[in-house]
């Protein structure tokens, strides 16, 4: 296959895996945020302390975290079709994608959240804010650096995901790869292939290294 062949078929790859890795992430962001906080929340001398939601919540993220992505593309095959009419395709495979992300982000938020100066939450309390309050105004801006260090390891592991979507037909570079790199046994558009989805990943992380220091080096210098 010559490059005016892959070309175009690169192009349209690299569309299709930025395109679901980005309304992935944008779901798992809605979804795992407020999971991750909760976790904290409602957990042994938390704000909201409630043992049975705390273990509700966390089964059900440690049953998520647990399915490998392959198998519970295929087990969520009718709630796609349900939701977006197809099980094939780059916008039908954002379905497992976000599913299959939720849990790892909340799991990374909790993380994250559990970092911050108990310190800081007794004092937003003494001055007399509420649950929520203490929420917007501490646990999220002072975990804010980690949050974004997460978020950036969930934007690489979607972008793994999406590779092995195209196994089952989710288009993107993996499935490209599966097509015309290992059935058509062009070696050479693999490895292109590969190498398109190192720069990606590498962007990422360089972008997501740097805002992390940004944000770090200015909550150095407020306080």
């Amino acid at each position: 296959m010559t490059w005016d062949e892959m070309r175009p078929l690169l192009e349209q790859g690299t569309i299709d895996t930025l395109y679901m890795t980005g309304w992935s992430t944008l779901i798992a962001v809605l979804g795992g945020l407020p999971l991750g906080v909760l976790l904290v929340l409602t957990d042994r001398g938390g704000a909201l302390q409630n043992a049975v939601v705390n273990k509700a919540i966390g089964v059900v993220v440690n049953i998520g975290r647990s399915l490998p992505f392959i198998i519970l593309m295929v087990a969520l095959i009718p709630v796609t079709r349900a939701v977006v009419g197809t099980a094939i395709g780059p916008t039908a495979a954002i379905v497992p994608l976000a599913i299959g992300a939720i849990p790892f982000f909340a799991r990374l938020v909790e993380t994250a959240v559990r970092e911050v100066d108990h310190g800081l939450i007794e004092a937003a309390h003494a001055m007399g804010g509420g649950t929520w309050t203490v929420v917007l105004k501490v646990l999220l801006p002072q975990s804010l650096p980690s949050l974004v260090a997460g978020l950036t390891t969930t934007v690489i592991a979607v972008i793994g995901y999406s590779a092995m979507a195209g196994a089952v037909g989710g288009g993107g570079l993996g499935s490209l790869a599966l097509v015309y790199g290992y059935q058509r046994f062009e070696d050479g558009f693999t490895l292109i292939t590969v190498a398109v989805l190192v720069v990606i990943v590498t962007v990422i992380q360089l972008l997501g290294d740097g805002a992390v220091r940004l944000l770090a080096r200015r909550e150095r210098a407020s306080t």
